[in-house]
């Protein structure tokens, strides 16, 4: 079985207890939709989780906007890293501060190192991941990319800004021939967004008092806590 994790946010409690609950087995992989980081406590404690799990099976670790925009506040350079300068303004200090950020004693971007574990963790983060019948990104797509019948190709002209940030297309139809796993909206009751056969969105809003939220494929069983 495949499953796939929606937006985790620093909330490692809520990250082990949701690995706890899942029945996996041996042979289960996982995906991660991105935004590990920010608004919650304990990103650190989270990457440090998710490094221990890929050691244990088969996973896939998606790049959300949040990671785009820590890595380049920190400077990092890709077409996929911008909008650091809106970091610390969406969540960014208690990331900093759980990486020690604030205890040196000039705090300074440019000669802040993470972990190399950890440095290699965000390196090696996808922008979108195709299995089976499933299309797992963080945010969406555009919607130029929507009307395409051929995936490979859509997806070799999909811009990092829409499967990073765009909120206007998720539950759009279209006929790229899988069903888009995303997160990264929350609905504002918190519930996952049912669009079958077109998309299915598990951002439950962990960090807003809402659920984390797996959902396990292709029986699209959901885990929440």
């Amino acid at each position: 079985m495949l499953y796939a994790v929606g937006d985790i946010h620093g909330e490692r409690e809520m990250l082990d207890e949701l690995l706890q609950l899942l029945p996996l087995r041996s042979d289960d992989r996982l995906v991660f939709l991105g935004d590990y980081v920010d608004r919650g406590p304990d990103a650190y404690g989270v990457v440090e989780r998710l490094l221990a799990l890929r050691d244990e099976r088969p996973c896939v670790f998606l790049l959300g906007n949040h990671e785009s925009m820590l890595l380049d506040f920190l400077g990092w350079e890709s077409p996929a890293y911008f909008g650091g300068d809106a970091f610390l303004a969406n969540g960014g200090a208690r990331t900093l501060a759980s990486y020690g950020y604030f205890g040196a004693a000039r705090p300074d971007p440019r000669d802040f190192k993470l972990p190399p574990a950890h440095a290699e963790f965000f390196r090696e983060l996808e922008l979108h991941h195709v299995e089976g019948d499933y299309l797992f990104v963080h945010a969406g797509l555009g919607r130029e990319q929507l009307v395409q019948n051929d995936l490979a190709y859509a997806l070799r002209r999909a811009r990092p800004e829409d499967l990073l940030w765009n909120r206007s297309t998720g539950e759009l139809p279209h006929r790229l021939g899988v069903t888009i796993i995303y997160g990264h909206t929350p609905q504002p009751d918190f519930s996952v967004r049912w669009n079958p056969p077109f998309s299915i969105g598990i951002d439950t809003g962990a960090v807003y008092g809402g659920r984390l939220t797996a959902i396990r494929l292709p029986d699209e069983t959901l885990f929440q806590v």
